[in-house]
């Protein structure tokens, strides 16, 4: 129970917490740099390649042979794939049936929101179809993140089921990862809230409730996991192939859409650097 209550608590404060700082950092800074994202993101994405290699991955194979990792892996990325194609498409539906009282209006403001719109969002372009309203869309990108928040709370916990087998320590910086991975999906999702005319409140408690998903698939990884050898290396290689989807699916190709530069490499490089460090560390 008192390893409930720990998975509960970490992943509330960077699953619930990440996203309502990221919230909080659109309210205040209200227009971030789509370099300083970008950078973010690309770093993020550098921690979570180490956190998927050195940490998922390795402690899936120490009670299981290759062959089921590799296949449970592909599972968990096109799981998560087919998730974000459902959500793209939802999304696009509610797009094209919604907002058309607010479209006018959406216009008349449109040169003040207008860089605020281009950047709330990269994916948006993926689904938007020109009859929605900048609340509409943060409200759509809420529900799409707390979605996709189940198998990446669930890497998390899969990640505190291994670390109680072999001592590693790696839940606690999974977690934190996760928080950090966070911070510009929270602003994503107040960015375009903010510039509607919600409330900075508002729109930062939205940010946050899309993080709930993240606690309950952290219990559901953990649960898995601690049953027995097998479903620790389904869970743990599940959740390896959702976060490399997170990676190669989304944070990658955002950070590519918001800028291109050579300093995008070495910031992915210097994230999994500093991720291997860090897995070392607990490891020893």
């Amino acid at each position: 129970m008192h390893e409930y209550l720990t998975i509960f608590l970490i992943t509330a404060l960077t699953g619930v917490g990440g996203l309502a700082l990221g919230g909080g950092f659109a309210a205040a800074i209200h227009s971030p740099s789509e370099r300083s994202v970008s950078l973010l993101l690309r770093f993020t994405a550098g921690v979570m390649i180490s956190v998927v290699c050195f940490d998922l991955i390795a402690d899936a194979t120490e009670d299981s042979s290759i062959l089921p990792v590799v296949v449970w892996i592909l599972v968990g990325y096109f799981f998560t794939y087919l998730l974000n194609c459902w959500i793209d498409k939802q999304a696009h539906h509610s797009h094209s049936h919604g907002g058309h009282d607010d479209h006018h209006d959406h216009h008349d403001h449109h040169d003040h929101h207008e860089e605020h719109e281009a950047h709330a969002d990269p994916r948006q372009e993926m689904c938007a179809c020109g009859h929605h309203t900048l609340h509409t869309a943060g409200l759509v990108l809420a529900a799409a993140v707390a979605l996709h928040n189940m198998p990446v709370g669930m890497a998390i916990g899969a990640t505190f089921a291994g670390a109680s087998q072999a001592a590693s320590g790696g839940g606690i910086l999974a977690a934190l990862i996760i928080g950090l991975h966070n911070l510009p999906e929270g602003m994503s999702i107040a960015a375009p809230l903010l510039s509607s005319g919600s409330r900075p409140a508002a729109a930062i408690g939205v940010a946050a409730v899309s993080g709930i998903p993240t606690i309950l698939g952290a219990m559901l990884g953990y649960s898995l996991g601690t049953m027995n050898p097998t479903l620790l290396c389904v869970s743990l290689s599940f959740a390896a192939g959702a976060m490399l989807y997170v990676i190669f699916g989304e944070l990658l190709p955002e950070s590519e859409h918001l800028w291109q530069s050579k300093l995008s490499g070495l910031a992915t490089m210097l994230g999994l650097l500093l991720g291997l460090v860090l897995i070392f560390s607990h490891h020893h």
